[in-house]
C-alpha cells in the first residue's frame, strides 16, 4: 500500500507552495525593510543623525560688544556700560503675571506704558520665553529686586552690556544715539543681529555712519533644549568678534568748552584744522541726551523736544543752512581781486540806487571812500554792491562754490546740507524768469537765494587761511585703518587775491574792523575775521522812513542771525572757525563766542594737538606768513 496516496500527495504540493510563497513573500518584506534601514542608518545617517542633533541642541545668537568712538586723545565718547534688567517667565509667575508685574511695581517704578509693553511681549512669546521688564537700572534697585527676589516668583535678574554716552547732550549731535531695529532697517539687510531681540544700531551721527564696523560680529551659544525648546544647559559659547573701535579728530576738551561758550543759546560753532581740515570741535546747541534714545524715551520726553523752538534734535552745524550775510564777502573779495578790481573805490553814500530800488548799506550815513581793505573791514555793503555789478553773477557764482559753498563738504556725519549758490542757470530753469541785476547785488553781501551752513563757512575760512581746497573730515582712524589724508590742492586764486582778503580779515579784529572790540590780545593769538548779519525778515520803505525796528523790539524768531568766520593765529593760521547764533546779532555774542574758542585752542598745547597723530609729511611744514600784519 503506498506511503502517500494521489489526495495527500496534492496536499502536499500545495503546501510546498504555499511554504515557497510565504517564504518568498517574508524574503521580501525583509528585503524592503532592510532596504529600509540601510537608507535610514547607512546612506542618509549622516543627515538624520544632524537633524536630531538640531532637535536636542538649539544655537542662538550673541550680541557682541559695540566698538567705542573714541576723541583724537583717546577719551571714551561712546563705550558699553553694565545693563542692570529685571526678566520675567510668565509661567513661572503662579499668581499670574499681571499679578507679578504690580508686585515688581512696589520694589521699583513700572509705568503703566511699560506694563502694557511687558503684556504684549509676553503674548508674543512662548511662556518659558524671559521677557525684558526693566533695563538700565540703578545699582539700588538691582538690589532691591535681588533682596525681594523670594517673593518675586518668575522673576529673573540679569547682567548685561547696554550703550552709555558719558558726555550727554555735549555730544549728541557728533555721536548720534542707538536705537531698536525698524522693519525698514532689516530691508536689503542680512546680518542676523538685526533680527536678535533687542537688538540695537545705530540711528544717527558716528554711531549711524559707522555702525557696520563698530557693530561686530554675531557670537553664538550651543544650548541642549527637551521636546518643548526649554532649555536644559549650555553646551558651548562662543562670543563672537567685537566691534571696531572709531577714533575721531574731535578734542574732547575744546569741544566742552566750546559747548558751554554756545549755552542755552540756539546756535552753532565748528572748529577745524586749517591745514587738514580735521573737525576740532563741531558743536550744536540745545543738544538731547542719547542716553535716552538707548533706554527708551517717553512721550512726554520726545514732545518736549519736538516742540523745543530751539530745535535740540537738529544738528545746526551741519544741518542748518542760513543767509550767509557779510561772511560771505571775503569770498567775493577773492573773485574781485582775482578779475582786476584790487584796486577798486567806492563812496559809499549810505545806499546806490538801480532802476527805481533802493540797495541800502547797513551804516545809514555811508562810509565815504571805501577800498577792498576797508571794505571788508567796515562790511561796506555799498562797496560789494559794486563788486558784485561789476563781477556778474557767473563769476560770483564760481568763485562760491570754489571756496567749498553750495554743495556738502562730503564729512562723514549724514544728514549733511548743501546749502544754496545761485546762478542765472538755475533761475531759468526752476522759474523761466531770467536772472536780475538786484538780484546779483543781493547776493554780492551774503543775502538773497544764498544758504550756507556753519561747516561751509568753517570750511570756507579754512580755505582762506590755507589757500587750499581742505575739506573737513571728523574720523581719523575706524579699527586699525587710518584714513588717508593727501594734501589738499591749491584753490584757483592768486597769492596776491589770498593776501589781500588776509589783510582785510586781519582789519576786521586787529585795525579797528567791526569786531575789533573782541580782538585776541595775546601776542602771537591774534585772530582775523569777518562779522555778518543775516536778516530773516523783509526790511519795508515804510519801516526805513520811519526808523527801522531794533531787534530788541521783535519778537525772538524775527530777530537777525549773528555769525562769525575766523581763523587764527594770523600770522601763522592753524585753526579755522564758524559761529552762528540763531537770532542773537544784537551785540554779537557770536564775536566773543569765537574769542573765547580760538584763545583757548592756541592755550591748549597746540603743538601736542598737531603731532597727537601722524600726518602727511608736506603739512608738518609751517604755512607761509601773511602779507599783512600780524
Amino acid at each position: 500500500m503506498p506511503l502517500f496516496d494521489r489526495k495527500d500527495k496534492s496536499r502536499y504540493a500545495s503546501f510546498t507552495r504555499r511554504s515557497l510563497g510565504m517564504s518568498a513573500g517574508m524574503a521580501a518584506v525583509f528585503a524592503v525593510l532592510g532596504g529600509r534601514l540601510y537608507q535610514l542608518q547607512i546612506r542618509n545617517g549622516n543627515e538624520y543623525m544632524t537633524e536630531a542633533e538640531e532637535n536636542r541642541v538649539n544655537q542662538r545668537l550673541l550680541a557682541p560688544p559695540r566698538g567705542r568712538i573714541l576723541d583724537r586723545f583717546g577719551v571714551e565718547l561712546a563705550n558699553n556700560r553694565r545693563n542692570y534688567r529685571v526678566l520675567l517667565v510668565s509661567e513661572q509667575a503662579t499668581e499670574g503675571v499681571e499679578a507679578a508685574l504690580d508686585t515688581i511695581g512696589k520694589v521699583i517704578q513700572l509705568p503703566d506704558a511699560q506694563k502694557k509693553r511687558v503684556l504684549h511681549d509676553i503674548a508674543m512669546n512662548k511662556k518659558f520665553v524671559p521677557v525684558p521688564v526693566a533695563e538700565n537700572l540703578s545699582w539700588e534697585e538691582f538690589a532691591r529686586i535681588n533682596m525681594h527676589l523670594p517673593y518675586l516668583a518668575g522673576v529673573q535678574p540679569d547682567v548685561g552690556q547696554t550703550r552709555d554716552y558719558p558726555f550727554g547732550a555735549e555730544l549728541s549731535h557728533v555721536l548720534g544715539y542707538v536705537a531698536s531695529v525698524s522693519p525698514d532697517d532689516k530691508k536689503d539687510a542680512d546680518d542676523p543681529l538685526l533680527s536678535l531681540p533687542g537688538f540695537r544700531i545705530g540711528k544717527r551721527g558716528i554711531e549711524k555712519a559707522y555702525d557696520s564696523e563698530v557693530r561686530g560680529t554675531a557670537g553664538a551659544s550651543r544650548v541642549e533644549v527637551n521636546a518643548y525648546g526649554r532649555v536644559i544647559r549650555e553646551l558651548s559659547r562662543d562670543p563672537g568678534a567685537p566691534g571696531q573701535d572709531v577714533w575721531l579728530t574731535i578734542d574732547k576738551e575744546l569741544q566742552t568748552f566750546t559747548t558751554q561758550r554756545l549755552g542755552a543759546e540756539s546756535a552753532a560753532c565748528v572748529v577745524l584744522d586749517c591745514q587738514t581740515g580735521d573737525v576740532l570741535a563741531l558743536a550744536s546747541t540745545p543738544g538731547y541726551d542719547p542716553n535716552l534714545f538707548n533706554v527708551g524715551i517717553s512721550p512726554d520726553q520726545w514732545k518736549a523736544l519736538t516742540t523745543d523752538d530751539h530745535k535740540p534734535l537738529m544738528n545746526k552745524a551741519l544741518s542748518g543752512a542760513y543767509p550767509p550775510g557779510s561772511t560771505f564777502k571775503p569770498a567775493m573779495a577773492l573773485a574781485a581781486v582775482q578779475n582786476g578790481l584790487k584796486d577798486l573805490h567806492v563812496n559809499c553814500t549810505g545806499a546806490i540806487t538801480l532802476g527805481n530800488h533802493q540797495f541800502h548799506c547797513w551804516k545809514r550815513g555811508g562810509h565815504g571812500g571805501v577800498d577792498l581793505k576797508r571794505g571788508i573791514a567796515q562790511s561796506c555793503d555799498v562797496f560789494f554792491y559794486e563788486v558784485a555789478r561789476r563781477l556778474g553773477i557767473d563769476k560770483m557764482e564760481a568763485a562760491a562754490r570754489a571756496m567749498g559753498m553750495g554743495a556738502a563738504t562730503g564729512i562723514e556725519i549724514p544728514g549733511e546740507n548743501s546749502g544754496f549758490i545761485p546762478g542765472a542757470a538755475w533761475k531759468e530753469a526752476r522759474f523761466g524768469i531770467p536772472w536780475q541785476m538786484g538780484e546779483t547785488l543781493n547776493t554780492g553781501i551774503g543775502q538773497g537765494y544764498v544758504l550756507a551752513t556753519p561747516l561751509q563757512l568753517a570750511t570756507l575760512a579754512a580755505r582762506i587761511a590755507s589757500g587750499r581746497a581742505v575739506t573737513p573730515r571728523i574720523a581719523h582712524t575706524v579699527g586699525t585703518l587710518s584714513q588717508p589724508r593727501p594734501l589738499a590742492d591749491p584753490l584757483p586764486f592768486s597769492d596776491e587775491a589770498f593776501g589781500a582778503v588776509r589783510d582785510g580779515m586781519n582789519a576786521v579784529c586787529n585795525e579797528g574792523g567791526t569786531a575789533s572790540r573782541w580782538r585776541i590780545a595775546e601776542p602771537g593769538m591774534e585772530m582775523a575775521g569777518k562779522t555778518g548779519t543775516a536778516q530773516v525778515r523783509v526790511i519795508t520803505k515804510q519801516e526805513r522812513s520811519t526808523g527801522v525796528l531794533k531787534d530788541t523790539a521783535l519778537p525772538w524768531k524775527m530777530r537777525d542771525h549773528g555769525l562769525f568766520v575766523a581763523f587764527a593765529p594770523v600770522a601763522a593760521p592753524r585753526y579755522a572757525l564758524a559761529c552762528i547764533v540763531e537770532h542773537g546779532a544784537l551785540g554779537h555774542p557770536q564775536v566773543q563766542i569765537a574769542h573765547d574758542v580760538l584763545l583757548f585752542a592756541q592755550k591748549r598745547n597746540p603743538l601736542g594737538m598737531r603731532t597727537a597723530y601722524p600726518t602727511n609729511a608736506a603739512l608738518a611744514a609751517p604755512p607761509a606768513p601773511l602779507r599783512g600784519r600780524g
